[in-house]
């Protein structure tokens, strides 16, 4: 085996068939699809797929704008996973960078692809639509999609700086349905039973319960329908949260203290509650030291700075990932500068020549790891102990 040789190899393959995803990367930026619409741009995806040789399931499990491609021999080797992502956010497009970092992990799998020829193992490349919002990366882990992979990977656009340990919450997103009874509100609100009111209630109790848990838990709603008109006593009201918290162990017994506290203004104010998750939930991403160590070496060949950064960055379904064989998901700056995520700005970035150079690094390095993964038997060892010893923490809090 000549691993010197492969790399080299993979390099060129990627500096060939940049200009072709670059050019995709931008039409996607130019014509963004949300969240479980993403037709035009996963079947532009699997094409392009198709045509390199990969084969392809689409659509993919019931969801109609997923994925799953496969080359190489099962069974033998390793087996690694390319994330790709490629929703947009309403009105403000590509402005969290799927259209570049989805286009990063198809750059990535192009380049891997004539290896897989010579190497023992196989390697799959997995479209996870929606993760913006119910985030099919959940709904591929509890089907089992990541059992057996040694090692799943993607890179998230960022602006400013590049990280490696990327952390991110566990999170609950309920919706929360108090019902009352209409009745009008000037010549007989005693008729009446305000599901405002209890909304409002369970509101006051969320605030009072934030002193009562850790300060990394996160607690944060909106009033999604409150009445009809003013001279109505509302009958419905409901209000949509987002609840998370560093493990999800944790999360579960904080959402136990959520519930009591709707079930509490209900009871206060006459009312009655039922809640419902409106988006997937997210499990927290769990560390493998074995994996992180080799990305950031891998940074460190291309000459790219690696910021640690404590503490939590939001909510990713990359967490049911890692729930599920060992993953990671670095951040890599597109820009330079600091421009913050879901803004205009962020989206003009993805397009720039900076963005693009970005892009193929971006590749280079997914390729590598994957490449190194599905070479070192030892390697994948490592990554599985740790994933292990993470698995057995992220049971308790």
């Amino acid at each position: 085996m000549d691993k010197d040789r492969f790399i080299e190899l993979l390099y060129a393959e990627i500096d060939k068939n940049w200009p072709e995803i670059v050019e995709m990367s931008d039409r996607f930026a130019a014509e963004p699809e949300i969240s479980g619409e993403e037709f035009n741009t996963s079947k532009k995806i699997v094409d392009v797929l198709e045509k390199a040789g990969f084969d392809v399931e689409f659509p993919f499990i019931g969801i109609p704008t997923a994925f799953f491609a496969k080359k190489g021999k099962p069974g033998n080797g390793g087996r690694v996973a390319l994330l790709v992502e490629y929703d947009a956010l309403p009105e403000i497009g590509h402005a969290c960078g799927h259209n570049l970092h989805g286009a990063m992990s198809v750059l990535a799998a192009l380049g891997l692809l004539p290896l897989m020829k010579e190497i023992e193992g196989e390697l799959v490349v997995v479209g996870t639509p929606a993760e913006e919002t119910n985030g099919a990366k959940v709904e591929m882990a509890e089907k089992g999609i990541f059992d057996g992979c040694d090692f799943a990977i993607m890179i998230h656009s960022h602006c400013g700086k590049s990280i490696v340990r990327y952390r991110s919450l566990a999170m609950d997103a309920i919706e929360f349905t108090f019902k009352g009874k209409t009745s009008h509100a000037a010549s007989a609100p005693w008729e009446g039973v305000n599901a405002l009111n209890g909304l409002q209630l369970f509101f006051h109790a969320i605030d009072m319960l934030r002193q009562h848990v850790k300060q990394e838990v996160r607690m944060h709603g909106i009033y999604y329908e409150g009445g009809t008109a003013p001279n109505i006593v509302p009958e419905r009201a409901k209000g949509r949260f987002y609840f998370r918290a560093p493990k999800r162990a944790y999360l579960d017994e904080v959402m136990l203290k959520v519930y009591d506290c709707a079930r509490g203004a209900a009871l206060a104010t006459g009312t009655e509650v039922t809640w419902h998750n409106f988006e997937a939930s997210f499990k927290d991403m769990l560390p493998n030291e074995a994996a992180e160590s080799l990305i950031e070496n891998i940074f460190s060949e291309f000459g790219l700075p690696v910021v640690r950064v404590e503490g939590f960055m939001g909510s990713s379904d990359v967490g049911d990932v890692t729930y599920r064989c060992p993953a990671v998901q670095p951040e890599l700056d597109i820009s330079g500068t600091n421009i913050e995520a879901h803004t205009r700005e962020f989206a003009e970035a993805t397009t720039t020549d900076k963005a693009h150079e970005a892009m193929k690094t971006g590749a280079k390095i997914i390729a590598r790891a994957a490449l190194d993964v599905l070479l070192d038997e030892k390697l994948r060892e490592r990554m599985q102990e740790d994933y292990k010893n993470e698995l057995e923490k992220g049971r308790v809090h």
